[in-house]
């Protein structure tokens, strides 16, 4: 934290003070606990009554200017002072200027909570605020109105919890105005009877804090009122089947989709899932299962070459590149049944093979191979579409041609000079492998840095590897063109420095660069489902599109494009869809891993240090180096570590960054304590076997552990040690 920072979170801190001694002080001086009491006013009402009668603008200021004070700094009273505007000022003068000075103080109390308490809150709260703050940021409105309607809700409170939100201060301002007209009325015109209120409460009889009840949920009816306006207004040009043949009909048989109609069957559901190419989509196909056999390859072609540092003599370390995509098929053939229409069929799920096209929210269009189509009729769609490589429209490119994560698996001969383009996860493992199984490879980056999305010393770590293996890394440098001259392939880079263009000569060019949610071609356009900005499918927190019935999940839904978290999304999709009627829930991201499978991988769940610095959250970080864990040692790998954040003094876990060997499989702990909400003292209770990696997550937690030894304590121990041996 900057020093300028730390000076202005001081001068904030003093300043709360110091209106909390004001007012403390101006209360006890004032005697105000005395004056602001029901007897005291009805004991001083005539007096009162001739200053008005003698003075109206001057009373009407004081009272005004004591109101608003109350009122911002939350001294207890206002009620007494609203039942004395009637009394003094009669019902219609009483409104208006309780009204009035009521709000305005409301307002200067928000701005204080705003300005004293709001960035130190949401710095140590942020990241369970979000819900909050979204939910305020999108009907902040509505929750203030609701609130201000019930007087049961402290007037004091919602100022003060308001301004810590993201609502602005002109809308809580006009909100609160009109917000707490009745209930002042109320209390003003039994002010103007102040002989019948024998205390404040007496205004409030059951039957009318009832009404008030009644009355505050009003905006909550009159959201689901609109919402469902809404909904007829968006199927309004779709008319609604009397039946319907189906309960679901899945779109895209990858893991979301899959898992999707798995759960739809397990409950009994009728569901279709419908597929256009391979079943298990992307990661079965093109993605996670065959790069991860060709990394498995990979990593043996190098062994291979260093067998000699564990003790090998003579072992060959040529690689056969066509027998290694051989094994990635055969790979692919293996797992295949898992996803496989048979499978699928026996869990009593309908698979079609052939286009879908949604042609209204309750009607899918099927078209099989031979042409022949059928229309399904369903209550709900859940769209898993996924994505596909992006290509960037590169001056030459389309001519000269690429690869890409899908084409690539078609290759028998490894390329002499392979050109990889991007350096994030798909990139840097591939480019990798490839120069592992024999390769001249160069990696071309735009970013300053491969891996951006890592903190920068994992990235550090991975670079370090790539350029171990023989890799020439471009990083900062933008692509310009492609170009073909005398049967010589080139690829022009610009430096970010300003420096002269370089041509990269070669063989074949894999486009890495990420990939594209597949929203074209099965009808979104012609029904009108909304997209983000990132040409993703927009759903709100139940993955429901602007269509309620029609839900998106996994890669064209955004925002991660994991494997396990369209699995994730499924889950939530497929309840929802069939059970929301009932109960709905939020799909759940506060806890979601991520692993990139380079050599070290890298793995993290949870706030990155990156991430945290940028966020303005407090953190301590703890960090243990795997060069000192003896199994690390014992097998060769012994670079890499974990760091984890935990908030100052704290050991619950914010997140976790893992680099080193089978970093994905060490990083389950620390996503199982953070969703269980088990802090470092718990993963340090935990007997972890010896000699293992996994070790490295105790050992992390014992190094938090020494870092907040009770020194104090222990001298004192030391003492009694001492005088012991005496």
């Amino acid at each position: 934290m900057t020093q300028r920072r730390l000076q202005r979170r001081l001068q904030r801190w003093l300043l709360l003070a110091a209106v909390v001694v004001a007012a403390a002080l101006l209360y006890r001086h004032f005697e105000l606990g005395r004056w602001l009491t029901l007897d005291q006013l009805k004991s001083s009402r005539q007096a009162l009554t001739d200053t008005y009668r003698d003075q109206p603008l001057a009373t009407l200021g004081g009272y005004f200017a004591v109101y608003v004070a109350v009122a911002a700094l939350s001294i207890p009273g206002a009620a007494v002072l609203t039942l004395a505007a009637g009394a003094l000022f009669g019902l219609a003068v009483g409104l208006i200027v309780v009204s009035f000075a009521s709000s305005l103080g409301a307002l200067l109390a928000f701005w204080a909570a705003r300005y004293l308490l709001r960035d130190w809150v949401q710095a140590r709260l942020g990241k369970t605020l979000a819900p909050i703050n979204a939910g305020i940021a999108q009907d902040g409105a509505f929750y203030l109105l609701t609130l201000r309607l019930v007087p049961a809700f402290p007037f004091w409170l919602v100022n003060l919890l308001m301004g810590l939100t993201p609502i602005s201060a002109g809308r809580f301002y006009a909100v609160s105005q009109l917000g707490m007209l009745l209930g002042t009325a109320v209390f003003v015109n039994a002010g103007t009877q102040l002989a019948a209120v024998r205390s404040p409460g007496d205004v409030l009889s059951p039957g009318l804090l009832g009404a008030f009840v009644l009355l505050g949920v009003f905006p909550l009816i009159a959201k689901a009122l609109i919402a469902w306006a809404q909904r007829r207004a968006v199927y309004k040009a779709w008319p609604r089947p009397a039946s319907f043949d189906r309960n679901l009909v899945v779109i895209g048989a990858g893991a979301g989709g899959l898992v999707t109609a798995y759960i739809a069957a397990a409950v009994k559901a009728k569901v279709t899932l419908i597929e256009a190419s391979k079943m298990g989509g992307d990661c079965l196909n093109y993605g996670c299962v065959p790069s991860k056999a060709l990394i498995r390859s990979a990593k043996l072609a190098k062994q291979l070459r260093h067998a000699a540092e564990l003790g090998g003599r003579e072992v060959a370390g040529s690689v056969d590149f066509a027998s290694v995509m051989d094994r990635v098929q055969r790979v692919i053939a293996e797992i295949e049944p898992h996803d496989s229409v048979e499978r699928y069929r026996g869990l009593g799920v309908e698979v079609l093979q052939g286009h879908a096209h949604i042609r209204s929210p309750w009607a899918v269009e099927f078209t099989a191979a031979d042409g022949s189509k059928q229309t399904l009729t369903t209550r709900n769609i859940v769209i898993a579409a996924g994505a596909e490589p992006a290509v960037p429209p590169i001056p030459g490119l389309k001519e000269i041609g690429c690869l890409t994560s899908d084409t690539v698996w078609g290759l028998r001969q490894c390329p002499r000079r392979l050109l990889v383009l991007g350096g994030g996860p798909i990139g840097c493992e591939l480019a990798q492998s490839f120069a592992r199984l024999g390769a001249e490879v160069s990696l071309v980056e735009m970013a300053p840095r491969v891996m951006v999305r890592e903190d920068a010393d994992a990235a550090a770590l991975v670079t370090q590897s790539l350029l171990a293996d023989g890799i020439r890394l471009l990083v900062g440098h933008k692509a310009l063109r492609c170009e073909t001259v005398d049967g010589v392939k080139r690829f022009w880079v610009a430096p970010s420095d300003g420096s002269a263009e370089i041509a990269l000569e070669f063989d074949e060019l894999l486009c890495a660069v990420g990939r594209s949610p597949r929203v074209s071609g099965y009808g979104l356009q012609e029904l009108g489902i909304a997209l983000t900005p990132r040409r993703t499918i927009q759903t709100n927190d139940y993955l429901q599109t602007n269509f309620p019935n029609i839900y998106a999940v996994g890669d064209v839904a955004g925002p991660y494009q994991f494997t396990h978290s369209a699995a994730h999304q499924a889950w939530y999709a497929a309840v929802n869809a069939l059970f929301g009627r009932f109960k709905r829930f939020k799909a759940d991201y506060r806890v979601l891993p991520w692993a990139t499978y380079t050599d070290p991988e890298v793995a993290r769940v949870g706030l990155s240090e990156d991430e945290a610095r940028a966020q303005g959250i407090a953190y301590e970080l703890t960090r243990y180096e795997l060069s000192e864990l003896d199994r690390a040692i014992v097998d060769g790998v012994a670079h890499g570590f974990v760091k984890v954040l935990t908030p100052p003094g704290k050991d619950r876990i914010l997140g976790a960054t893992i680099v080193g060997e089978h970093a994905g499989e060490l990083l389950a702990e620390f996503v199982l304590a953070m969703k269980h909400g088990l802090g470092l003292n718990k993963i340090l209770g935990t007997i972890h076997t010896y000699p293992t990696l996994a070790e490295a997550n105790k050992y992390a937690a014992g190094q938090w552990k020494r870092d907040h030894a009770p020194q104090a304590l222990l001298a004192w121990v030391q003492r009694l040690h001492d005088w012991e041996r005496r």
